[in-house]
C-alpha cells in the first residue's frame, strides 16, 4: 500500500444487502461486500451480471432499492454523487475535446474554486504520476488511446478521493495496449495507495490487477477470493467455467476415468497431451482420446480432444519445442495425462443459463 493507506479506515466500503430493481427486473441481488482500504478489487461477471449496477450504486448514480451503502464507515446509501469521496473513470474516458490536458485535469479543481497555482500544482503532480509530464498543452485528440486513458486516470486523482471507480476504462484499447495499461494501472495504485474498485467482463484482466475478486451472476455473487483461490478452488460451476477453462467430468465418465461420481475438474493448462501408448508417470490419470481440432498461437496451442469415456477436453500445450515436436493434428489419436492432486471438486450443477466451456 502506498504512504497514504494508514489514514484510512480498515474497510473503505461496505454494501449490506444491496438490492436494486428496474421494474420487474432484479438486477443486483441482496449484494452484501467489504472492501479494504488500498485494494485493488475487481467485480468480475458477464453482460448482465449487476457488476456495473453496484459500481453504479457505490458512485451514488443509482439508488439501492433496498440495502445500505457505507464509504469509510458512513452511510452514504442515499447521498448525491458530488457528496461522496470517490471519483470515476469510465470507458470513454468523457475529456473535453476543446481543453488542453492540463485544463482537462484541473477542470473539477476550478469548479471547487481552488485557487489557480494550486489548482495547476496538482494538476501537474496528477499528470506525472500517470507519467504524462510534457503532455500539458495537448488537446484530447493529439493523444494516443492510452494517453487520453491515463489522462482521464489524473483527473480522476487530482481530486485526492478515498476510492477511485474504474468501468471497464481499457475496454476500448487494443489487446497490446491493454495489457500495458494493466501493468501501469496496478503500478498506479501501488503509487497512490488508495481503493481502487475495477469493474471488467475480462477474467484474465482480472487475475492480473487485483488483490480480490468478486465474481458476479444474475445480480448475485458467487465467489469473492484471491484470484489464486478464485482460479485454482472455485466454488461453483459456473466461476469453475467463467474464470479461465474447465475441464469438467461427471457421471459415468468421472468414474471411469477418476474413481469418483464427480462432478471435478482439471484446468487446460494442467492437462499433458501425449502420443498413444506413451508411458506416462505412474501417478498421473491418463486418458485417450481423438484430436478434434488444434487451434496455434504463437506462444502456445490449444488442443480439443474427444476423450473415448465421452466428454471433450481443452488442453493448453506451451511451444517449447522446435524441431521433432510429435504430430498431433486433427484426427490423431492422443492420450492426455494430469496429476490427481491437479483435480477439483466443483461444489453444485450449474442452474439454469450457466455452463462450463
Amino acid at each position: 500500500m502506498g504512504a497514504n493507506a494508514g489514514d484510512l479506515p480498515t474497510t473503505a466500503i461496505s454494501l449490506r444487502g444491496v438490492t436494486k430493481r428496474f421494474g420487474p427486473v432484479v438486477a443486483v441481488d441482496d449484494v452484501s461486500l467489504d472492501i479494504g482500504a488500498g485494494e485493488f478489487f475487481s467485480l468480475l461477471g458477464p453482460s448482465g451480471s449487476g457488476k456495473t449496477t453496484v459500481l453504479r450504486m457505490i458512485a451514488g448514480f443509482e439508488r439501492p432499492t433496498e440495502g445500505a451503502i457505507h464509504l469509510g464507515g458512513d452511510d452514504v446509501t442515499n447521498r448525491p454523487p458530488f457528496d461522496r469521496d470517490v471519483n470515476t473513470v469510465f470507458q470513454d474516458y468523457a475529456l473535453f475535446p476543446h481543453m488542453t490536458v492540463v485544463q482537462n485535469v484541473e477542470y473539477a479543481l476550478r469548479v471547487r474554486r481552488v485557487p489557480k497555482s494550486e489548482r495547476r500544482a496538482r494538476a501537474e503532480a496528477a499528470l506525472g504520476t500517470v507519467q504524462l509530464t510534457g503532455f500539458e498543452a495537448r488537446k484530447p485528440s493529439q493523444l494516443s488511446g492510452g494517453q487520453r486513458q491515463r489522462v482521464a486516470l489524473a483527473r480522476a486523482l487530482v481530486n485526492r478521493p478515498r476510492v477511485l471507480l474504474l468501468d471497464e476504462p481499457l475496454g476500448a484499447l487494443d489487446l497490446k495496449l491493454r495489457e500495458d495499461m494493466q501493468v501501469e494501472l496496478k503500478q498506479i495504485q501501488r503509487d497512490v495507495g488508495i481503493t481502487f474498485v475495477f469493474v471488467t467482463h475480462d477474467q484474465g484482466e482480472a487475475l492480473t490487477m487485483s488483490n480480490r475478486i468478486a465474481v458476479f451472476n444474475f445480480g448475485r455473487i458467487e465467489q469473492v477470493g484471491a484470484p489464486t483461490e478464485i482460479y485454482e478452488r472455485p466454488a461453483s460451476r459456473f466461476v469453475a467455467g467463467f474464470v479461465g477453462t474447465s475441464n469438467v467430468l461427471d457421471g459415468d465418465a468421472a468414474r471411469e476415468i477418476v474413481g469418483v461420481a464427480g462432478p471435478v475438474a482439471v484446468r487446460p493448462e494442467k492437462v499433458r497431451i501425449l502420443a498413444a501408448a506413451t508411458v506416462a508417470d505412474p501417478d498421473d490419470v491418463v486418458i485417450g482420446g481423438v484430436v478434434r481440432d488444434v487451434q496455434y498461437h504463437g506462444g502456445g496451442t490449444t488442443f480439443r480432444v474427444v476423450l473415448d469415456a465421452g466428454p471433450e477436453f481443452v488442453v493448453e500445450s506451451q511451444n517449447l519445442a522446435v524441431a521433432d515436436a510429435p504430430d498431433f493434428s486433427r484426427g490423431r489419436k492422443v492420450e492426455l495425462a494430469f496429476r490427481r492432486g491437479h483435480l477439483f471438486r466443483v461444489p453444485e450443477p450449474a442452474r439454469q443459463g450457466e455452463g462450463v466451456t
